[in-house]
């Protein structure tokens, strides 16, 4: 998608807000002792109140409103009777539509206490996110973004998961440009176009250099098994630097 108009660029920030917001809400909720399915309601019933609906639920049937993924669990989490302890590492991923629009956001929460070496994780993941989105600019290179963070990445020995993508978004939730690369690579040769709105979102490791399947449909684990975080934010491509559209209220619980 690419936004012309004020009216496009208001709906895409509702809808990026909604997204946020319901990542904040249920990451204030977060605790020892509630189900992944708890949290999912939390979030469900903030998108409905906002006249918002679950994404990957109204475009691919996902059993949840939102992913949520523990530990082991790389990304599309389903909610359920899973039950979050202290020390676990959670994954947010929210994604929805209103009035035809579409925004994608997602964090990493560790719930303690936990190991100074996953605090730093999260902490990374998130530096390595935002080094990524500091390269985007209208006629630059979309592998700006996967050669800064690959250049992060590696500098402070970290992995990269190298087959979840970002993608572009807007009118779909996936849609072109499609399979953005968060790592280094040669073969990307796309340009960002001015108004253009994507995603941004590394897959940061201990170790993992991919995601597959194993026992559960949609479910990914990192190969080789290793703790991954996720940092996303749905952005569009201005002539004043990426403006990112998922922000939240920041009124928490």
């Amino acid at each position: 998608m690419i936004v012309e108009t004020e009216e496009e660029l208001a709906a895409l920030k509702d809808i990026g807000r909604i997204c946020a917001t319901a990542i904040e809400r249920m990451a204030a909720a977060l605790e020892p002792g509630i189900t992944t399915l708890e949290l999912d309601n939390i979030g469900r019933a903030f998108l409905e109140l906002n006249g918002a609906q679950s994404a990957p639920e109204v475009t691919y049937r996902f059993p949840g409103a939102t992913c949520i993924s523990v530990n082991e669990e790389v990304a599309h989490g389903i909610p359920g009777d899973r039950v979050i302890a202290a020390g676990d590492l959670v994954n947010i991923d929210v994604s929805a539509e209103k009035n035809g629009f579409f925004s994608d956001t997602g964090a990493s929460f560790a719930v303690p206490p936990v190991t100074s070496k996953v605090r730093r994780l999260c902490r990374d993941g998130k530096r390595a996110m935002w080094t990524g989105i500091n390269q985007v600019k209208p006629g630059g290179g979309f592998s700006a973004i996967g050669n800064a963070i690959g250049d992060f990445a590696r500098k402070n020995r970290y992995s990269l998961i190298q087959n979840l993508a970002s993608h572009g978004i807007g009118r779909s939730l996936h849609e072109e440009p499609s399979e953005l690369s968060t790592w280094p690579d040669k073969s990307e040769r796309r340009i960002i176009a001015e108004g253009q709105v994507f995603t941004v979102e590394p897959f940061l490791s201990l170790g993992g250099e991919w995601a597959e399947e194993e026992d559960r449909e949609w479910v990914l684990y990192s190969v080789p098994q290793a703790l991954t975080v996720q940092f996303e934010h749905t952005i569009v491509a201005t002539r004043n630097g990426p403006l990112v559209l998922t922000m939240g209220d920041g009124a928490g619980g």
